[in-house]
């Protein structure tokens, strides 16, 4: 599938990356590897009553100027806020937009009652097909029947990396069913992105695969992985697991962790660490969570900054911003481009 890439500098071009598919890339792109979408039709996906109805979804709505009183309606709404917001967001090149797979029982069968949210892989590669500056992220449970299957289309329709939420799609990346996906994933050079830590969006299905260790067989098989949220916790009480992504990250080459809501204050408490080790430090890469609010770490930027960045009412932007203002790098802006195949000649940071 050709994506139709509409820049308006002409700056991008497009190249193959693998059988039938093709994808614009810049010569030093910055990306954001993580970005969510909801959906709320019978073709797209859906949200459960629980994860709608919850304070903290309620709080982003209405921070965001949602409203859900019609599925459609709030799809659309929900749309069109995240293409404003990523187009209002000059620092980025583009975003990976994220599909999100169902639950599954053990046969292989999609569980409606367990699942809590749910967007389809179609849904995302139409949206990325729609819009410049969105990106196909795939999500394929490898519980369900057809894991392979579905995992070769979403590479035939564009996607750049496959995404996992283990503790909420109730899976182990240790799985033996994980293996043959493995086997794709190295074959089309396809990064997984894998939240690691804990979860507060969600509901909890399975408390004990958070650790980040347990995706060793993906990067036993040759998978690049990215550790969404370094292994962070959600909230006070929680295991930390931050100390085993630095080991794996120093310990294995093709080990990442990806930013991800680490501006939360729940989270940021591990740039103290991860900042700090500069092996570490060159495994990071971009990405936001949104529709998750950034705020700026106020022990690290100070309170005039964090005040003027809490000013910027792009949530995406001011994730952007607040990170440049922590001193990262040109590599860590350029690193989600590298590692999702989207060759770079040279690199820039946010404001050069």
């Amino acid at each position: 599938m050709l994506h139709d890439f509409s820049w308006p500098d002409q700056r991008f071009r497009t190249i193959s990356l693998c059988s039938g598919c093709m994808i614009a890339y810049h010569a030093a792109m910055i990306v954001d590897c993580h970005v969510h979408v909801s959906a709320d039709t019978p073709e797209h996906g859906f949200l459960s009553p629980r994860v709608r109805d919850s304070l903290l979804f309620r709080f982003m709505r209405w921070r965001l100027g949602l409203t859900w009183e019609d599925g459609a309606a709030a799809e659309g709404d929900v749309a069109a806020k995240l293409a404003a917001t990523i187009a209002g967001t000059e620092q980025l090149d583009a975003a990976v937009i994220l599909a999100f797979d169902a639950v599954y029982d053990s046969d292989g069968r999609f569980d409606r009652e367990r699942t809590h949210f749910y967007v389809t892989n179609d849904y995302v590669a139409e949206l990325a097909a729609k819009h410049p500056k969105m990106l196909f992220g795939a999500s394929v449970n490898p519980y369900r029947q057809n894991s392979l299957a579905e995992l070769d289309r979403c590479v035939s329709r564009g996607a750049v990396l496959l995404k996992w939420l283990p503790i909420t799609q109730n899976f182990s990346p240790a799985d033996q069913e994980c293996l043959p996906l493995y086997e794709v994933l190295a074959h089309h050079n396809l990064p997984l992105l894998s939240h690691t830590g804990w979860e507060q969006m969600l509901p909890t299905l399975n408390k004990h695969v958070a650790d980040p260790a347990l995706l060793a067989p993906a990067l036993e098989r040759g998978v690049t992985v990215i550790a969404a949220h370094c292994g962070t916790r959600s909230k006070l009480g929680e295991t930390d697991f931050v100390p085993q992504f630095m080991r794996m990250a120093q310990e294995h080459e093709r080990f990442y962790g990806d930013t991800a809501a680490l501006n939360l204050p729940t989270r940021s408490y591990a740039y103290e660490s991860i900042l700090k080790n500069e092996e570490v430090r060159r495994k990071l890469v971009h990405g936001s969570d949104w529709p998750v609010i950034s705020l700026p770490p106020l022990s690290r930027l100070g309170l005039r900054a964090s005040l003027r960045l809490l000013g910027e009412k792009n949530w995406i932007r001011r994730d952007v911003l607040a990170k440049r203002e922590l001193g990262f790098d040109a590599d860590y802006w350029n690193r989600a481009a590298t590692l999702l195949r989207l060759p770079q000649s040279s690199s820039r940071s946010p404001d050069g």
